[in-house]
């Protein structure tokens, strides 16, 4: 019998970080479907990885700001037991210079360019603009300019630079205020359910001021477009065949038409509160991943165990 370890992993709670909504209801969930679940923080040096035949990355909202520890906490993570999204995924997804990628391999994106700490910050001055780190999430660093605001984009991306920081440059997409931004979010490659939700950026907020990442959610139904161009996107992500989970965020270009604003591969909310009926496939998805990760470790301690032990007979012989 199978009886597979798992932890689910987030952040550790402090103000600047929100609370993780779908995790009680994940681990109710799992509970309640038999399967030996925690919760655990991925900095917490005292935890053995080893324990657990599944990590999940689910709420590490902090990792954009830590990302060199972060990674250097997949690899051990990752070293120690199976860990998803795999750390190539994450590696990949957590630099949003990915959209050079999907752009190149046909993918509608908005529109993007990057200013490298160096490089001058030459803004448009005909068209509003959004200016945010090529790593970050949750609206971190992120604000909307006016061409009039140019000396203020040019602080943002001075402070940036200072910090290391690589500034993406992108139009703003004046659909959104229409008709929002959409989350598509899928589980092993098929669509699962999505959200519709406001604006993120507002005119004229400062870039170091926190904002709501997901304001006015509301369950969506993704138009046969929308569906196309995210898994046109996903199918472009290397090892999308190993994705537990994936979030496409798209927004409407001038002409209606959907493009990707961002992938979310590494912790996105999955928003199981608003579609609670997707809950039973979410669980799933990991017991089963759990289940063919401990059967596999166990497997491999056997055939280790026989190597050792065939290796001492034929010592004593």
């Amino acid at each position: 019998m199978i009886d597979p370890k798992i932890a689910l992993v987030m952040a550790r709670p402090r103000p600047e970080i929100n609370a993780d909504h779908d995790m009680p209801l994940l681990l109710r969930a799992l509970s309640e479907a038999g399967a030996d679940a925690i919760s655990t923080e991925w900095d917490d040096p005292g935890v053995d990885w080893s324990q657990f035949d599944l990590a999940v990355i689910r709420s590490t909202w902090d990792y954009t700001w830590r990302k060199p520890e972060f990674l250097d906490w997949v690899d051990l993570c990752s070293r120690a037991t199976r860990l998803v999204n795999p750390p190539e995924v994450v590696r990949w997804s957590s630099d949003k210079s990915y959209l050079g990628t999907l752009a190149a391999a046909g993918v509608p994106v908005v529109r993007t360019r990057y200013l490298a700490p160096g490089d001058p910050a030459d803004l448009p001055d005909d068209h509003e603009y959004v200016l945010k780190p090529v790593i970050g999430a949750g609206a971190r660093y992120a604000a909307r300019y006016r061409p009039e605001q140019n000396d203020e984009a040019r602080e943002q991306v001075a402070r940036m630079h200072a910090e290391g920081l690589t500034a993406i440059l992108q139009p703003y997409m004046s659909g959104i205020d229409a008709t929002g931004e959409r989350a598509l979010v899928f589980v092993r490659g098929r669509f699962l359910h999505a959200i519709r939700k406001n604006a993120v950026l507002s005119p004229d907020v400062p870039f170091d001021q926190r904002k709501v990442a997901h304001p006015g959610i509301q369950p969506w139904s993704p138009t046969p477009a929308d569906l196309a161009v995210a898994e046109r996107a996903l199918a472009t992500v290397p090892g999308a065949a190993d994705l537990l989970y994936a979030r496409v965020d798209l927004v409407d270009s001038a002409d209606g038409t959907p493009v990707v604003m961002e992938l979310e591969l590494v912790e996105p909310n999955l928003f199981l509160a608003v579609h609670p009926g997707s809950m039973a496939t979410v669980v799933q998805a990991i017991t089963t991943t759990a289940a063919t990760a401990a059967l596999q470790r166990r497997t491999q301690r056997r055939t280790q165990r026989r190597s050792e032990d065939d290796r001492a007979v034929h010592e004593r012989r």
